[in-house]
């Protein structure tokens, strides 16, 4: 009887190494699927960037040409200083392309990388299952409970 217990016991220790092997598998995939999504959701939308950027800068080639020409019609002094015009859109642009440049350093600095946000919270709730005291009483991002705070003690 004692070694249908032990087989049993070395049987239920063997089903639960299977399934904690499973499970981080099962883990490791969920991360991988969930940085793939999110990666090919990034490649896209850098794919239609790029080629909106490029119909924009074109299209800015010609606006700033006219701007440039009609700058100059309009401080036209009866000369050929039509360069005026083209400075003037110059110095404009080099304004422009300063601050969008510093908005652009703001905005990747403040940005995070791409983490598997769900499969680290799983991960968070299968750790909180696992080293749980009792069952009834889950521990973890959805069933965490946290003992009162002692109250402080009095200053004598």
């Amino acid at each position: 009887m004692a070694t249908d217990s032990n087989s049993d016991l070395a049987q239920a220790i063997q089903d639960v190494t299977e399934k904690a092997q499973l499970l981080v598998r099962e883990e490791v995939a969920l991360a991988k699927a969930e940085m793939t999504e999110k990666v090919s959701k990034l490649i896209k939308g850098a794919v239609f960037g790029i080629v909106a950027g490029v119909f924009a800068v074109f299209a800015l080639i010609y606006l700033l040409d006219a701007l440039s020409w009609g700058l100059w019609r309009l401080i036209d002094d009866g000369g050929t200083n039509y360069w005026i015009g083209f400075l003037i859109v110059g110095v404009l642009l080099i304004i422009l392309g300063a601050i969008g440049g510093l908005l652009a350093m703001r905005m990747i600095k403040s940005g995070s990388p791409p983490t598997p946000q769900m499969a680290i919270e799983e991960a968070q709730l299968i750790k909180g299952t696992l080293t749980s005291p009792s069952p009834g009483h889950p521990v973890g991002p959805v069933g965490s409970r946290q003992a009162p705070s002692p109250a402080p003690a009095e200053r004598r």
